[in-house]
């Protein structure tokens, strides 16, 4: 098991390379989850997230008759860019095995970095599996995204940062993946400070730690269906697990919706933008029992295009009720909608799009179908909405699931 002096050593050999990101204090998120909370930017890392620092250190540590074989990495796209760059600066040739729907955005920036991408398979582990073809085939040395000492030792360094800054900080919480990043995090914060809790959270349809935890093994999941991609993981490391197994006090999860929530909170709030991956840890400041505690969040990486912001921000408004889609039965006479709409305005709802279909209901010549989307400011602005339409004789149904459900399948 890697030492607290190891560490130590990581950070020293990342100084030249690693930007020490400094903690944001969030009082958004402070009185929402009842804690005194903080945001650990590992966006505003090098290539855009953590990976930099465990390639980095492991590429470093490598001999020269081995650099001069090459490395080879299989990645969802951080992890990707990480290996390249690091192999740029270290001067060794870098093969990147990229999943096929792979972030565009990712596949580019790696590329720009120097290295050779092939995209080979769905998910993570059919990438892994080519990566593993090519480096046996051509000598390259692997650079495991998770599953290896020399990467966890480098992912540590952020904990090390963390305490650094705020030594006195109660619980870490720390986005699950393939586990690499929070068996370092777990480790260093542990080994400097025994009392720290480490909670882990990982997507709720991508919950390998848990299944690993329960097993006592790494367990190969039939699927995973989740919007963080970076987390798309269908089997924890078995490196990784033993450190979580060692030092981890929690693992909770998270749906997508409540990563949509958290993607739009945190660019309103705090104009940063995070991919969903790396947003967990802020989603799942929501499962914390503890009250009063000192929290960072770490947002672990904001590589994210921007059609996907785009449609993170309209569900993401949709799950906090900033935008209400409501139909309702009209009676088919003049003067209805003029009505709605004057009701709409004195309560201070943007209408943003209406549909008046007369062809909605087979009793057509009785009734017509109102759809209406309003921008309001919250779940209470709704309530006065609702409570105004039915007190002047209208009875409304709500929808957003259609809207969310929709934006689930085209992901």
């Amino acid at each position: 098991m890697l030492s607290l002096y190891d560490f130590i050593e990581a950070r020293e050999r990342l100084g030249t390379v690693a930007v020490k990101t400094k903690l944001i204090h969030s009082s958004v998120f402070s009185k929402e989850s009842g804690n005194d909370v903080y945001i650990k930017p590992e966006n505003l890392q090098r290539t855009g997230s953590f990976k930099l620092r465990g390639a980095y250190n492991k590429i470093a540590k490598l001999s020269k008759e081995e650099k001069s074989h090459g490395v080879i990495a299989s990645s969802a796209g951080n992890h990707a860019q990480g290996v390249a760059l690091a192999a740029q600066r270290l001067g060794t040739k870098a093969v990147i095995v990229m999943p096929k729907p792979s972030p565009l955005i990712k596949v580019e920036a790696t590329k720009q970095y120097g290295a050779e991408v092939v995209l080979a398979g769905e998910v993570y582990d059919e990438a892994y599996q080519k990566a593993v073809e090519l480096q046996e085939a051509n000598n390259y040395v692997f650079v495991h995204p998770f599953n290896d000492e020399d990467v966890i030792e480098g992912q540590g360094t952020i904990a090390l940062e963390i305490l650094e800054e705020l030594p006195d900080a109660d619980i870490l919480l720390v986005p699950v993946g393939g586990g690499g990043l929070i068996a370092g995090v777990a480790a260093a914060a542990k080994l400097k400070n025994p009392s720290i809790k480490i909670v882990g959270v990982e997507p709720s349809g991508a919950a390998s730690a848990l299944a690993a935890l329960k097993a006592h093994h790494p367990v190969m999941l039939d699927s995973v269906s989740t919007i963080a991609d970076g987390a798309a993981v269908k089997q924890i490391g078995d490196v990784a697990l033993k450190y979580i197994e060692e030092y981890v006090d929690e693992i909770v999860t998270v749906s997508d919706y409540e990563l949509m929530e958290a993607f739009l909170m945190v660019a309103e709030k705090h104009k940063i933008v995070g991919e969903n991956a790396g947003l967990l840890s802020v989603a799942g400041l929501k499962k914390l029992k503890e009250k009063g505690k000192k929290v960072v969040s770490i947002l672990s990486g904001g590589n994210i295009d921007v059609l996907t912001i785009a449609s993170m921000i309209t569900k993401g408004l949709i799950v906090r009720g900033r935008i209400f889609t409501f139909s309702v039965n009209l009676p088919d006479k003049p003067g209805q909608l003029v009505n709605v709409s004057r009701i709409l305005a004195e309560q201070n709802a943007n209408v943003i799009k209406l549909e008046h279909n007369q062809f909605k209901n087979l009793d057509r010549f009785h009734e017509v179908e109102l759809r209406v989307t309003v921008e309001t400011n919250g779940e209470e602005h709704i309530q006065r909405i609702t409570e105004a339409l039915n007190k002047e004789g209208y009875s409304i149904l709500r929808d957003n699931s259609n809207e969310v459900h929709e934006y689930e399948s085209a992901e």
